[in-house]
């Protein structure tokens, strides 16, 4: 039997319940995963809420989960390349919150070696998503990127990515988190009123680009600081595009772009910070926490 986080309306981090449901069996192009560990994103406590209802109805009872890794169990038919017992790294679609999933083959990748099960369970997404917006920004040796929530999970993943391209990073977060982001190579900045003429004696030359993971007025000051919106993105605010011409990015998922970060962790280029860890029955804590605002990094849902 499989257990599986659920939920049959919209509401508060309590409407979240497990249930045990029959194993799923794998099509012939899918493997089924033994889960280990899942990443809790923002996005899902908007979802569980149903703040994104007029864009993605949900349908009940709905699950919710986008990056899981684990231990392959079964394989489809027509799958090659992998085994049963290889352990894995995969981005799905609001199935993560399980201890057993099926996932497509042509969306997994291999578990470096030595990788904790919590980080390898929380980097597909925030991690594709954070290497999409750079992409989206062109982002390039030489740049002066400003990121709103730098030290939240997507955020975490952009600083260094950006970093690693050769870009200066500034990065708005409370002062409890501005050591982390000089660890990570960003320049920390507070968030809130003054923010445009604190960015302003950071980078007296200006910033480049901006990516916004947080939403609303910081926005305003990525337009007021870049004085176009052509090189600003958001990751969260759907009006920003029509109030401001700040561009809305999703993720572009693919095989190449996960093993990419893989390989940066094997190099020792790229950390994944956890912020903390629940059981999978304790996925209300987990959405309590996450929906503070005040997680540096990210947390992880884990099985055993």
């Amino acid at each position: 039997m499989a257990r599986v986080v659920v939920f049959a309306e919209y509401g508060e981090p309590e409407v979240l319940h497990v249930i045990e449901t029959d194993d799923p069996v794998p099509a012939d192009d899918e493997i089924r995963i033994r889960v280990r560990a899942a990443g809790v994103q923002p996005f899902d406590a908007l979802y569980r809420r149903g703040d994104f209802a007029r864009y993605k109805q949900a349908s009940f009872p709905a699950r919710l989960g986008n990056e899981v890794a684990g231990v392959i169990d079964a394989l489809g038919d027509a799958v090659s390349g992998f085994a049963i017992g290889d352990e894995v790294i995969a981005f799905v679609d609001s199935i993560g919150y399980a201890d057993t999933i099926v996932a497509p083959a042509a969306g997994v990748v291999r578990k470096p070696a030595g990788m904790p099960w919590p980080e390898a369970g929380v980097l597909s997404a925030s991690g594709q998503t954070a290497d999409t917006a750079l992409d989206a920004l062109g982002i390039i040796a030489g740049d002066r990127l400003l990121i709103h929530a730098a030290a939240g999970g997507v955020g975490s993943f952009a600083t260094q990515l950006a970093v690693a391209r050769g870009a200066t990073v500034v990065g708005t977060a409370s002062e409890r988190n501005h050591a982390y982001l000089t660890r990570l190579g960003a320049l920390p900045v507070t968030y809130g009123p003054g923010l445009v003429e604190r960015v302003g004696r950071l980078v007296p030359e200006g910033i480049t680009a901006a990516l916004d993971c947080v939403g609303g007025e910081a926005n305003d000051v990525s337009v007021r600081l870049l004085g176009a919106s052509g090189r600003a993105v958001t990751l969260v605010d759907w009006q920003a595009e029509q109030r401001l011409g700040v561009r809305r990015v999703g993720t572009d998922r693919s095989v190449a772009r996960l093993a990419a970060l893989t390989s940066l962790y094997e190099k020792g280029s790229l950390i994944v910070p956890i912020w903390r860890q629940y059981p999978l029955d304790e996925a209300p804590a987990a959405h309590r926490e996450i929906e503070t605002g005040h997680v540096r990094g990210k947390i992880a849902l884990v099985t055993t």
